[in-house]
């Protein structure tokens, strides 16, 4: 089977628009993308989101309003999308009720001008009755748990419709249109979800994991658009918190650690540094006078633990640096907003801050290498996010993409506006794994206009101000290659490790990997899961030579292309399926083409994929198979 027919619109790339796929163009302003949706799949009737505490229809009923916990106030017309209210009307006053009795303690009665006959309680459930409650009937009970969440806080009835109900409760805003017969969420697309940190980001299997307000920690799947709760929680992160605090004798609120160095902060703004992962402390004096606001997050380089940044949440100071282990710090809060700072995230290499505050994130040019140096000057990056608090900020690992939590909003992520000093990155998974013979490169930072490397030519298959695609060609041997780059800039040396095999697996900008049902010619993935004994295609790179020899830079024929010269084999769940071939994909550059059969039996759910090349892992990544 051709793949270029496989793949389809999806992923139609060709030669030379193969590697465009994989670049961000430069840009002036950050191109922000949503990460997720606002909602979280609980379990119950549909998505759900955090607290609304009311909700009502404008006298026509048109409109549809919800206040959330927060105060703000959205509305919605086609009962999917919501916007911010800006002329809001009353909500009517209930009048006073009694009822024969109560069908829960403490609920509350209620009822509307639509029916004036009818009551509603809404308590653990909601309920209705039609005799002055004598007796109810429990609208959203099923197997004595609700299949909306508990704690109903308001109900709005339509002034069009006396069986379209909608409540606010915990959960989000719910409507019936059968008078509680069934229930379906209105809160995929409603602004509620509040993320108070982002935990960690997508890795392998795992998917980004952040924390929220009444939900806990929370994962979003590779390639999916709903919140999951996660499986594990903070239970180690709290328990170090404690532990700080007993041993300091304060209300530890943050901390980081690089190594064996830890930085801790507390409620009133005080730091400490440890250099034997926490069992000694030393005070780390900040210099600041007057009232300092609670450390709301610290940063610590990964490779340098001597450079550190804190984030304080009061008034006054809101960024501080250290460039020596917290021997002293430097305030960097300059022109920032008089608001606090939630989260800050550092690159060291690109000398770049960033930080989330309640007026949304700022970026600035900082040295993270010497103490006392200029003075920072801030500016806004998130003109194009929702208006809305910041409350995290992180970078990914090699200081590509940034990461940003809007309170209500959830997760967006751009590439970072400051990159460090040209880097090469495996293009299927931005890792730093090794090269090998064939593989398809990225060289984030910056246009590539040639690449030579042991005396070899380097293909340029793509370039723009950003990023370049580059494929090793496929004489390549390591175990290190002094690559030579020549840029507008001049040329840059860059060593590359190369080996003979280094698969991975391509994985997309959403964490979703590209993997096709080769029966039907359709991406796997959004909800298009694989079935027991189809064959799947797996895109990969980095399987190294080929039989018959092919050179670089040239696309795949579409005819018998040539085969993987190494052995490969794939893995789900652990146990090995039959590959059916292994080749460079046809029509394409520096894409290796894997086919394999699912068994007739297999585990339905989300599942573990893998290849190896010559005994060499690929990444791991998540393939969901259906009955």
């Amino acid at each position: 089977m051709c793949l270029k027919a496989t793949i389809g619109s999806a992923v139609r790339l060709g030669a030379a628009t193969l590697a465009c796929a994989f670049l961000i163009s430069a840009q002036i302003r950050p191109d922000w993308r949503k990460i997720g949706s606002s909602s979280v799949d609980l379990n119950l009737a549909s998505p759900a989101t955090g607290p609304v505490d009311a909700v009502w229809f404008s006298a026509d009923g048109a409109q549809l309003y919800a206040r959330t916990r927060s105060g703000r106030i959205f509305e919605t017309a086609d009962f999917e999308t919501w916007t911010t209210a800006v002329s809001v009307p009353n909500p009517a006053s209930p009048p006073a009720l009694t009822a024969a009795r109560l069908p829960e303690r403490s609920a509350r009665l209620t009822a509307t001008a639509v029916n004036p006959a009818r009551m509603y309680a809404l308590g653990r459930q909601l309920f209705r009755s039609d005799d002055g409650g004598s007796s109810w009937t429990d609208l959203t009970a099923y197997r004595s748990q609700s299949v909306i969440g508990e704690s109903q806080h308001s109900l709005a009835v339509s002034p069009r419709d006396a069986d379209q109900l909608v409540v606010a409760n915990d959960y989000g805003v719910w409507r019936s249109m059968d008078g509680g017969l069934s229930w379906a969420g209105l809160n995929q697309f409603l602004p509620n979800l509040t993320v108070r940190r982002v935990v960690s980001l997508p890795s392998g299997l795992a998917g980004m994991r952040v924390e929220a307000d009444g939900l806990g920690i929370l994962e979003l799947p590779p390639g999916g658009s709903v919140w999951l709760p996660a499986a594990a929680g903070l239970e180690g992160e709290a328990a170090s918190r404690r532990q700080y605090s007993a041993a300091l004798g304060a209300d530890i609120t943050a901390f980081g650690s690089s190594g064996q160095t830890v930085y801790a902060g507390s409620s009133d703004g005080r730091l400490w540094v440890s250099f034997d992962s926490g069992i000694s402390w030393r005070p780390s004096p900040t210099g600041l006078t007057g009232a300092v606001g609670p450390v709301g997050r610290i940063f610590v380089d990964q490779s340098e633990p001597r450079v550190a940044l804190v984030a304080l949440a009061g008034e006054g100071a809101h960024v501080l640096r250290t460039t020596n282990s917290g021997i002293f710090w430097d305030n960097l809060t300059s022109n920032l907003p008089d608001v606090p700072a939630r989260g800050v995230a550092g690159d060291r290499l690109a000398s770049a801050v960033y930080v989330a505050t309640d007026k949304g994130v700022f970026y600035a040019r900082a040295d993270l290498d010497n103490p006392g140096s200029a003075a920072v000057s801030w500016a806004s990056i998130s003109d194009q996010l929702p208006s809305a608090g910041a409350t995290d900020v992180r970078l990914d690992a090699i200081g590509y993409q940034l990461y940003v939590a809007l309170d209500g909003y959830g997760v967006y992520a751009t590439p970072a506006p400051r990159r460090p000093p040209l880097r090469v990155v495996n293009a299927a998974d931005y890792s730093l794994r090794a090269a090998a013979p064939g593989s398809l490169l990225s060289v984030i930072g910056g246009r590539v206009d040639s690449a030579q490397g042991g005396g070899l030519n380097y293909p340029v298959l793509a370039a723009s101000d950003d990023e370049s695609q580059i494929q090793v060609p496929f004489e390549a041997a390591g175990p290190n290659v002094p690559l030579a780059l020549q840029t507008r800039e001049g040329q840059v040396a860059v060593p590359l490790p190369v080996q003979p095999v280094s698969p991975a697996i391509f994985v997309g900008r959403d964490g979703a990997p590209m993997l096709l049902d080769a029966d039907r010619g359709l991406m796997l993935g959004g909800g298009n899961a694989a079935h027991a004994n189809s064959r799947i295609q797996i895109l990969a790179t980095g399987l190294g030579r080929v039989n018959p020899y092919w050179p670089a830079g040239v696309a795949a024929p579409l005819e018998n292309p040539p085969a993987v010269a190494a052995s490969i084999k794939a893995y789900l769940n652990g146990e090995q399926l039959a590959v059916t071939r292994a080749t460079l994909a046809p029509g394409y550059i520096g894409f290796y083409l894997i086919e394999t059969q699912l068994p007739a039996v297999v585990n339905f759910g989300a599942s573990e994929l893998y290849v190896t090349a010559g005994g060499q892992e690929s990444n791991h990544v998540q393939l969901v198979v259906e009955p």
